[in-house]
């Protein structure tokens, strides 16, 4: 770091004016359109033998940077290679694997000879599979995984649950050379989908561990980085990352938070999915850079507990329809960001955020509804006074219509569902049907043919 003692003023003064003038989306957008003009093509990803191993139709690995399988029948997998050089750091971004790309995903951490997973995702979330269970269920040779197809084994050797994250420590066995090798799975299990962490403390904290284990010095392969699509969270964790090194080796100042990420988008798209994702980058990184000085003191270090129960709540709440995976880069979101999450050091910062929301420990505030608007929509109403002097508290009011705004969302995919099944029956029913009654009329014809 510089001899100099850090100022936070640029980039603060950066962060500050885009929240003054509410300019996250504004701005985000123009960093999408700027990678418009990317000439990089997906050809490998879109061929057909390949198109059923992405999770997403529409978040597909970059010919020129995709990780290349070198001891299996395809050499195919929804992965890039992501580069930092001025950070000296190399970066795996992948999806979270489908049931039957789980040995691909294996196989490629042992070619790549990455000595970590960060997994910033959980398994179902909102009541949808975001990723497939790839790792053995328990501790022990009785649980490990035998996977043929690639020669390769997994057993898990320990798990230790750390309140908003967990790390397991797996063993990786080749069987054509006996040669082992242990790899760490950092969890994190709070972070949802389309959103951001309940805290940057509770992030940078996380990222402080990871950093302990030394999975993301160059003398190892790159670590593999994964939540859903590969692209949201796992970007906004390399973003983050990768500033921050470069903050101690250079100085603040010497910091282009957008540059930064356009250079990592060259390497796999859309990394950072909604603007939301972006603005806790910068206040991640405004953190992070004041614990850099050596004079910096925490002044209050929260419980790890708090996350839990905030994450408890995020599950409650349903989540906003999220935007498709490669449009959202360049529109704006239909509804207000929530406020900036709570930071120790940040302080006054919150203070500019001109935003309707309070806090991103509740729902997004449904959006202002027509007078001609009716049914369930009304139901999401504030509650009427009399309601509020009944005794319950605003919190118990604010949980009760979250969890009755989640049984209507479920009810309504699935009588989606039913009704997508529903014509999906009929369709397969039109042609057989039309058929018998074409021979029908047929044979009715040919009959009073005959009898006359």
């Amino acid at each position: 770091m510089n001899d100099n003692k850090m100022s936070t003023n640029s980039v603060e003064a950066e962060y500050m004016d885009i929240a003054n003038r509410n300019a996250w989306p504004i701005v985000y957008q123009k960093i999408g359109r700027e990678c418009q003009s990317y000439p990089y093509t997906c050809i490998e990803a879109k061929k057909p033998q390949n198109k059923p191993l992405n999770r997403y139709r529409d978040v597909n690995p970059y010919d020129h940077s995709r990780i290349i399988l070198k001891r299996c029948e395809r050499d195919y997998i929804n992965a890039n290679l992501v580069k930092m050089d001025r950070a000296n750091r190399s970066y795996i971004l992948t999806q979270g694997p489908l049931a039957f790309t789980v040995s691909h995903m294996w196989l490629m951490i042992w070619e790549q000879n990455s000595r970590a997973i960060l997994m910033l995702n959980k398994i179902i979330e909102k009541n949808e599979i975001k990723c497939h269970w790839y790792w053995p269920h328990g501790v022990g040779d009785m649980h490990k995984m035998e996977l043929t197809d690639v020669k390769l084994t997994v057993e898990q050797i320990s798990e230790e649950d750390c309140n908003y994250y967990c790390t397991r420590v797996f063993k990786i066995v080749d069987q054509e050379t006996s040669e082992s090798r242990e790899v760490i799975q950092f969890h994190y299990t709070t972070w949802p989908d389309f959103g951001v962490p309940s805290s940057p403390n509770a992030f940078l904290e996380f990222l402080r561990k990871v950093r302990s284990s030394g999975c993301l010095e160059p003398d190892v392969g790159p670590a593999v980085v994964h939540c859903s699509a590969g692209i949201g969270r796992s970007g906004t964790f390399c973003l983050v990352d990768s500033c921050l090194v470069i903050i101690e080796k250079e100085g603040l100042d010497s910091v282009n938070i957008q540059q930064i990420l356009l250079e990592m988008r060259r390497d796999r798209m859309g990394l950072i999915q909604t603007p939301d994702q972006l603005r806790f980058s910068y206040q991640a990184i405004i953190e992070g850079a004041k614990r850099l000085d050596p004079n910096y003191k925490e002044e209050s270090k929260m419980e790890e507990s708090i996350y839990s129960s905030v994450a408890a709540d995020e599950e409650e709440a349903p989540p906003p329809p999220p935007p498709p995976r490669a449009e959202s880069l360049t529109r704006a979101p239909a509804r207000p960001l929530p406020a900036i999450p709570t930071s120790t050091s940040l302080g006054n910062l919150h203070q500019y955020t001109q935003e309707s929301s309070s806090s991103d420990e509740s729902p997004p505030t449904p959006p202002a509804r027509e007078s001609s608007s009716s049914s369930a929509d009304d139901e999401d109403d504030e509650p009427s006074p009399h309601t509020a002097d009944s005794g319950e508290t605003s919190e118990t009011l604010r949980r009760r219509r979250t969890r009755e705004l989640a049984d209507r969302v479920t009810a309504m995919k699935r009588r989606a569902r039913d009704a997508e099944k529903w014509h999906a029956l009929k369709r397969s029913l039109y042609k057989p049907l039309t058929i018998t009654f074409g021979f029908i009329l047929a044979g009715i014809f040919i009959y009073s043919y005959v009898k006359h």
